[in-house]
């Protein structure tokens, strides 16, 4: 056992002001100074207590570093500015500013990050439930702050990443709404009717994404070999300011007060009034003369994954054939209005189609024939893999198809039916007991005793005597 090394040696002592105070030496600042930290108490059993945790996580390599740690704002700017933004794509990365503006720092941004408590996430996540969000969005949140708090404790910044103590809380699995064979039908029968028909022709019968699906560009399309390759994505991205001040920046816009009950000017906004803005606002790029990185923007797939080849159903090529010729005439009626980005599903004008809009036409193309109210995943996405399902296709085959890294992510995809189920254990009913053989006649209960049996009994006691 290596010999105490006298210079750090803690003190412990009583000050004039009553309170009890520990001095912990542990180890030399980067100016060379040394790092001595204070700990105080109203007894000396609680100053040494700390004392003693104090010298622990010194020991072991993990005390934080010196200095006045920021509040969890100021953290959660750093990591997404210098740090997520390496890493995360544009879209992961809007959502993580989206929900650490509005639910991590009016929630716990004032705390010191070494100060933060695993109450203080469980009080922000019962206030969430309680102003409505969905468990998924806690849960979402909850993801965001860990990942930040792991880095700042791999940096020594906190002792405990506290998000782990903490469970957000539970979800359920939503649950899938494909179209039925039949609803495919009728739903590709109402969109023969426009412009758009192969756009929900690949997205229903291929199992395209939304993004992949708008993002198809001609010099990734091979229609000899009937493959697509989906190497890009359509997305839409949040401006961001270019300029030195963005508060400044956009003033104009900023409202700081809540609108009134039955407000007038956002009567037309789906997602209802917006919030007001906090004083340190920096949103409303859109104005910013110097914006930058947003609007329509095709951008590279998440993951790798993603990007592998799918194969085109031979009935749909003479249909992407006569697609193409369509748009090379709309193309020479335009113009110079034309605006070339090789997509291959675009608006009139040669601009690809704002997702927006897409969802928008999804919506309309349900009422029109007839189907209840879903989401755009189930409708394209789900049903592929439901469909494919119900034709015979193997799971590993559908997993290759939809492009996904785990087949149980496939499973999630694929709804099993009723209708199916039934006539599979119908199917295994007649291998077991064939329908040739007669079925044997049920044994009937009899309420006396024959003279055999009688007999049979009498001969066995005598055969034991």
């Amino acid at each position: 056992m290596s010999p105490r090394n006298p210079n750090m040696e803690s003190s412990v002592y009583k000050g004039s002001d009553g309170w009890w105070h520990g001095r912990v030496t542990m180890g030399v600042k980067d100016d060379g100074s040394p790092d001595r930290r204070h700990r105080r108490a109203r007894t000396e059993a609680e100053v040494r207590r700390k004392v003693r945790d104090l010298e622990n996580l010194r020991d072991k390599g993990r005390a934080p570093k010196a200095g006045r740690k920021p509040t969890v704002e100021q953290w959660m700017t750093t990591y997404l500015t210098d740090i997520a933004s390496l890493k995360l794509k544009p879209r992961s990365l809007d959502d993580y500013w989206s929900k650490t503006r509005n639910d991590i720092v009016p929630g716990v941004g004032q705390h010191r990050l070494d100060k933060l408590q695993p109450e203080h996430l469980e009080r922000m996540y019962r206030a969430m439930l309680d102003a409505g969000h969905a468990p998924s969005h806690i849960v979402k949140v909850h993801r965001i702050l860990s990942r930040a708090l792991k880095i700042a404790h791999r940096r020594r910044m906190v002792g405990e990443n506290v998000a782990t103590l903490v469970d957000p809380p539970s979800i359920d699995e939503t649950e899938t709404n494909p179209f039925t064979q039949e609803e495919a039908k009728a739903f590709l029968e109402a969109a023969a009717k426009r412009p758009t028909f192969m756009r929900w022709i690949v997205g229903v019968g291929m199992g395209l994404r939304q993004g992949e699906t708008l993002g198809l560009r001609w010099p990734y399309v091979d229609l000899q070999a009937e493959l697509f390759h989906p190497k890009w994505q359509l997305q839409r991205l949040t401006w961001r300011h270019g300029c030195a001040d963005a508060h400044a920046c956009g003033e104009r816009l900023h409202r700081f007060e809540p609108c009134l009950p039955n407000c007038a000017t956002h009567k037309n906004y789906k997602r209802g009034c917006p919030k007001p803005c906090t004083a340190t606002c920096v949103k409303h790029a859109s104005i910013c003369p110097d914006r930058k990185d947003g609007g329509l923007v095709f951008t590279r797939p998440k993951t790798k994954k993603s990007t592998n080849p799918v194969p085109i159903p031979p009935a749909f090529t003479p249909y992407l054939l006569a697609h193409k010729a369509q748009q090379d005439e709309l193309r020479e009626a335009a113009g110079e209005l034309w605006q070339e980005h090789h997509a291959v599903f675009t608006r009139p004008d040669g601009r690809p189609i704002d997702p927006r809009d897409d969802w928008e036409e999804f919506k309309e193309l349900l009422e029109e024939a007839g189907i209840t109210d879903r989401r755009l995943y189930d409708g394209s996405r789900h049903t592929a893999g439901t469909i494919l399902n119900e034709l015979g296709v193997d799971m590993p085959t559908i997993m290759e198809i939809l492009r996904h890294t785990q087949i149980s992510q496939t499973r999630r995809y694929v709804k099993g039916r009723s209708h199916l189920s039934k006539d599979a254990m119908r199917r295994m009913g007649d291998h077991f007991m064939p329908a040739s053989e007669p079925a044997p006649e049920p044994p009937t209960e009899t309420r006396t005793e024959t003279v055999d049996r009688r007999a049979a009994r009498a001969q066995r006691r005598r055969r034991i005597r």
